[in-house]
């Protein structure tokens, strides 16, 4: 049979079109693992190192019991003044100390930190005087501290709010030519709202150096989290604005303090921001004010003490040989000691000044302000005169 030149050229791998390239992966660098990040097991025991998440330095990790430790007795000391009539509500983070201070380790102290109303472990955490932190918790204050000064954004009740501040001020950091990183913590509620999705893809548009770490503690309020949303996680929900995330076993001190470093220096070196979803309990009801038993079965809650991260934390640290009966027994006794000075403290009767609910509303008083002021004092001087007469 004979042979065309065409049909040596058709069959020739050289004139042979070349295959169609493969789409890129649009989700390529942004989606989580498929199980949470974990590095050591529910009893402590270490789990294989992994090359994407290294072990953090064993020092920072026993300055991070030090601080779970004193930040669970600080919990167990405001639920408790809360009970006596000293707070008017306190939302307890118990069971969810490695976030608490996981989150504030992770960071600088020139960095800034966007907390909810749930934070209070976290705020002590970062060294912020506790009575400061109860004062809004009290009712004498909107905060008790001095944000500026602590870098560390008031406490935020209306839920996510704060993202939308974080990326502001992280994008404010950046144009300036700092290397300010904020850090958002936010409850798996706050993600149901428009402020949360508002601060991400902002955040992620300007490519603003935000952590947005949303602790999982499978209810807001007395709502389950199935009842919110149908994403296989919560850190799944970065992927729609292009932001990498992670998810983390939140009651695993050693992940939470490896994902969020990485958050935390991916954030720092330009690339924009992140979001971690840590899977965490809390131990109590959402506040003082709440009766969870009336939508939590008793028998979720004992199973997740056996997830406890301090004791976790401490049966690591002892097996390195850098934890002992007596640096346990030392920090117990450091906590012991916080919590006698809170008590004390907030057991004294607070001096307000009426007058003090005109300070800082506006950073030069308008008219109407002044004679409202004005108003008030004239008030109060009647008061006191007839007090005086009688």
């Amino acid at each position: 049979m004979t042979t065309t030149p065409q049909a040596v050229r058709r069959a020739s791998p050289r004139t042979r079109r070349p295959a169609t390239p493969a789409t890129p992966d649009p989700t390529a660098g942004l989606l989580p693992r498929t199980e949470p990040v974990r590095l050591l097991n529910p009893d402590g025991t270490p789990l294989p190192p992994r090359d994407d998440y290294p072990e953090p330095p064993v020092e920072a990790l026993r300055e991070m019991y030090r601080r779970m430790v004193v930040g669970r007795r600080f919990d167990a000391q405001a639920t408790a003044l809360t009970k006596q009539g000293r707070l008017a509500v306190y939302p307890s983070s118990r069971g969810q100390e490695a976030c608490q201070v996981g989150g504030v380790v992770a960071v600088r102290d020139t960095d800034w930190v966007f907390p909810t109303y749930r934070e209070s472990m976290a705020l002590t955490a970062r060294g912020i005087d506790p009575v400061e932190v109860l004062t809004l918790l009290r009712g004498d204050w909107h905060c008790g501290y001095d944000p500026t000064r602590v870098h560390t954004a008031p406490q935020c009740t209306p839920l996510a709010t704060q993202c939308v501040h974080a990326a502001g001020l992280a994008y404010g950091e950046s144009y300036q030519g700092r290397d300010t990183v904020a850090l958002a913590f936010i409850g798996d509620g706050a993600t149901s709202e428009g402020d949360f999705h508002e601060g991400v893809n902002f955040a992620a548009v300007f490519k603003a150096p935000v952590v947005y770490f949303v602790q999982n503690n499978k209810y807001a309020i007395s709502v389950p989290l199935s009842r919110q949303t149908a994403a296989p996680s919560l850190a799944y929900k970065g992927v729609g604005y292009g932001v990498p995330s992670e998810q983390v076993d939140g009651n695993d001190p050693v992940a939470v303090l490896a994902v969020l470093t990485r958050a935390v220096e991916h954030a720092r070196s330009g690339k924009g921001p992140f979001l971690v979803e840590a899977h965490t309990y809390r131990m109590e009801a959402h506040t003082n004010a709440d009766d969870a038993s009336r939508y939590r079965d008793p028998d979720e809650v004992e199973a997740w003490r056996d997830r406890d991260p301090v004791a976790r934390l401490e049966t690591y640290l002892r097996a390195r040989d850098v934890l002992d009966d007596a640096a346990v027994a030392a920090i117990a006794e450091e906590a012991e000691a916080y919590a006698a000075d809170l008590r004390e403290r907030m057991n004294a009767q607070p001096a307000v000044d009426p007058l003090s609910l005109f300070d800082h509303v506006y950073a030069e008083p308008t008219p109407q302000l002044v004679e409202q002021r004005e108003q008030v004092r004239a008030e109060l001087a009647a008061a006191r005169d007839s007090e005086g007469d009688a």
